[in-house]
Order: structure tokens, then sequence, then C-alpha cells
């Protein structure tokens, strides 16, 4: 027979630097990591189509590597995603 031990003797871990690492990273709407600048937009599906059109016109993919890095469809016919590219072009 297994005894069970109480939740009471783990102690949560503090999120402090967690909540504060999220609200920072979604307070940014454009954010630099490594060598790529990425955005990230959430709008309905027809102008989520017209902002990765913008983004490819103006930072064209062979000369900036331009990409939408992620999607997510969300409730409501919204889309979520992420456009990343290079900070200039050579």
């Amino acid at each position: 027979m297994v005894s069970k031990v109480p939740r009471t003797h783990f102690p949560k871990p503090p999120l402090d630097g967690l909540r504060k690492q999220l609200k920072e990273s979604r307070g940014e709407a454009t954010r630099q990591r490594g060598a790529f600048i990425r955005e990230s937009f959430r709008l309905p599906r027809l102008a989520a189509r017209e902002k990765a059109k913008e983004w490819f016109e103006q930072y064209p993919k062979a000369a900036y590597w331009t990409e939408i890095e992620s999607w997510y469809e969300r409730p409501g016919d919204i889309i979520e995603f992420t456009m990343r590219r290079l900070p200039n072009a050579d």
C-alpha cells in the first residue's frame, strides 16, 4: 500500500519572474531576437492576409528572408500570426 503525501509538503515555486517575462513579451508587438525582427498580429482572416502581403511587398523574401513564422486560427475567424524578417537587406 502506497501512502499519499499531502500537497502541503511541496511548496509552490515563486512565479513573479515568469509573470514579469510574460507581461513584457506580450507588451511588445515588435521584438528582435537573434538576427531576426518579429512582429505579432491578431487580425480577422482577410486583414491578416492583407498584412502578410504588405510585409512581403515591403520586405521581399529574397532580400530579407521574410516569412510567416507561426500562425493559429482562433475562434471568430481570427488569425494570430508572427512575421519574421532580417533587419536589413544585403
